[in-house]
């Protein structure tokens, strides 16, 4: 694996086009989010695909998450995005918001059909310019099965460094960062699926209506 340090300038630029150009290949990157080092990939490739479910020890079919560059890019994932999602897009992306949402059926890629789409809007700068040379991209927690989400580079090389093509080293993450909240906006009424970084009396002063 091509393990590249993401300092500002020079390098850094290098280090995401090499990460960008791997995901295009269709290999494994991996990147930092907000508290974890993740595994990313290319979601219309089925080879790359096929290799995050077999570093995972995940079944064929199973739903993967998704993180995009912009509000902009869910219009081309997901369909029938409400006022409520857009409004919470909003208000806060980037940062610590996940959105359940339906999926684009007409979308050629090899995720499972008929189930809804998983998407976030990461704040981590590196993993943000990736993604916006990119375009959408699976990006899961580069853990091993049964084994913690690493917070450390280090750590995410001997869970799952085998799999990936290129690294991005940005240190040690922030272990005491919560997880994102989880919202299905795929009815009417959206729901909370899972309380994290942001509280439920934030959501309401953007979303009055939104239910646990």
């Amino acid at each position: 694996m091509l393990t590249l340090t993401c300092e500002p300038g020079a390098n850094r630029e290098r280090a995401i086009a090499a990460a960008v150009s791997a995901v295009k290949r269709g290999d494994l990157v991996l990147v930092p989010t907000e508290s974890v080092y993740a595994l990313a990939t290319d979601p219309f490739s089925r080879r790359g695909v096929a290799a995050l479910l077999l570093a995972k020890q995940l079944p064929a079919g199973s739903p993967l998450p998704l993180m995009v560059p912009n509000a902009l890019t869910v219009q081309g994932i997901a369909s029938g995005v409400t006022s409520v999602a857009k409004s919470l897009m909003q208000a806060f992306w980037p940062g610590p918001l996940t959105l359940l949402l339906p999926a684009q059926p007409s979308l050629a890629w090899d995720l499972p059909t008929g189930l809804p789409v998983t998407v976030r809007m990461p704040i981590h700068p590196i993993t943000l310019a990736i993604l916006e040379r990119t375009g959408p991209m699976i990006v899961t927690s580069a853990n091993a099965p049964g084994q913690v989400a690493p917070h450390s580079f280090d750590e995410a090389l001997k869970q799952v460094g085998e799999a990936a093509s290129v690294g991005m080293n940005a240190g040690p993450l922030n272990a005491d960062e919560l997880p994102s909240t989880v919202i299905d906006v795929t009815g009417e009424i959206p729901k909370i699926l899972r309380v994290g970084a942001l509280s439920i009396t934030l959501l309401r002063e953007v979303v009055p209506e939104i239910t646990e």
